[in-house]
């Protein structure tokens, strides 16, 4: 058994593959890169074996099992259903001797269950779901069974802590989704030659896109000033959204991007528009948007809402009108005080104070495990 201590290793777990965009996935590297630059030695594992992108990290990458895409509460996650790969990633952090496991939706398919139920180290289970479906109501009596194997339980926002509790019957400390906020101001700001506003996200129906481009085709059908509309990400609903753009030339799919270019179209970026209509339990890009001083409208949803307080414009969800109504007010609000008060509020959710949480989340776990196995 170690003793409690200073935390030197940590492997963390995606259930999602690192090579689709989403929001677990972008914490997960940018945990790996706050522990790597507090000399911490990491380890992330994730599925996709045939992944061969860069991952803008210094930890240790290890990618496991044949990607599937699974329907999961309105959006489609990318797993692994491999059993050869839970075993082979529970062999891998075995090597790497780590002092915590950090998995990341821990009872999501499939890559940490091995290790998960093995329990042979301090285990931490960061739970971002929020909202329940048949699947998971059908799962919860064995699920509820796993919770024993985690020494420390987090959400990541009131919503996602009721659906663990409720589901799985736990009470975890409710911390934040964390961002390196310098990251987005590193670059110029980069005015366009027509108003730009940007929707940032995977292309499915939840998040809302359609409602995006009918409100800036509704506008530039009489408006004298235009509206440009950048679409950035990629799904199962691009095919149907392109339908609904038309010939329309304002709107602009630009399919997945860099992590670097996501960055630079915040600060290219008039406005961001979050329109997704449920299924968010914390919304990170309106602080990202936020941080790169873009002003942010968002649908009034509980995850949005949170994130954003007073320092974006809300909209009813899926509902066009509104939302052309709320642009033309975020366009109109853009004075330096606004902005700046909304970067300041942004700096409340630092990757460096949610590592700090963490840290001592950590040790916590270390301790509890201790106890368990002496």
């Amino acid at each position: 058994m170690k003793s409690a201590g200073a935390i030197r290793r940590v492997s963390i777990i995606s259930p999602y593959a690192l090579s689709v965009f989403g929001g677990v996935q972008e914490q997960v590297v940018a945990m790996s890169r706050e522990l790597s630059r507090r000399g911490l030695d990491v380890q992330v594992l994730a599925p996709d074996q045939s992944d061969q992108s860069h991952v803008d990290t210094p930890a240790q990458l290890v990618r496991l099992g044949p990607l599937v895409s699974v329907r999961a509460n309105g959006s489609r996650a990318p797993l692994t259903l491999s059993a050869r790969a839970s075993r082979e990633a529970y062999a891998r952090i075995g090597t790497f001797a780590p002092d915590v496991v950090h998995f990341h939706e821990p009872f999501a398919p499939r890559l940490g269950w091995r290790t998960l139920r093995a329990h042979r180290v301090a285990a931490v289970g960061t739970f971002h779901r929020s909202g329940t479906g048949p699947a998971l109501s059908l799962a919860a009596p064995l699920l509820r069974r796993w919770t024993r194997h985690l020494d420390v339980c987090v959400a990541v926002s009131a919503q996602a802590a009721h659906t663990a509790a409720s589901s799985y019957g736990v009470t975890p400390t409710t911390l934040f989704n964390g961002f390196e906020t310098e990251r987005f101001t590193e670059f110029d700001r980069e005015p366009q030659t027509r108003v730009t506003v940007i929707v940032v996200g995977r292309l499915e129906e939840r998040k809302g896109v359609a409602t995006a481009i009918t409100a800036v085709r509704r506008h530039n059908a009489s408006a004298a000033t235009p509206w440009r509309l950048v679409v950035i990400g990629d799904g199962p609903e691009r095919a149907d959204l392109t339908r609904l753009a038309g010939a329309d030339g304002a709107v602009e799919f630009l399919g997945s991007v860099s992590d670097e270019e996501k960055r630079r179209w915040y600060r290219r970026a008039d406005v961001l528009v979050a329109p997704a209509t449920h299924g968010e339990s914390f919304g990170l890009i309106l602080l990202e948007a936020m941080a790169a001083r873009t002003r942010v409208v968002a649908s009034d949803i509980p995850g949005y809402r949170d994130a954003a307080r007073t320092h974006a414009l809300l909209f009813p969800r899926a509902d066009p009108e509104a939302l052309e109504r709320a642009i033309d007010q975020a366009l109109d609000s853009r004075d330096d005080a606004t902005l700046e008060a909304a970067r300041g509020y942004a700096e409340g959710w630092s990757m460096r104070r949610l590592m700090d949480e963490y840290l001592d989340l950590y040790g916590r776990a270390r301790a509890i495990y201790g106890r368990g196995v002496a």
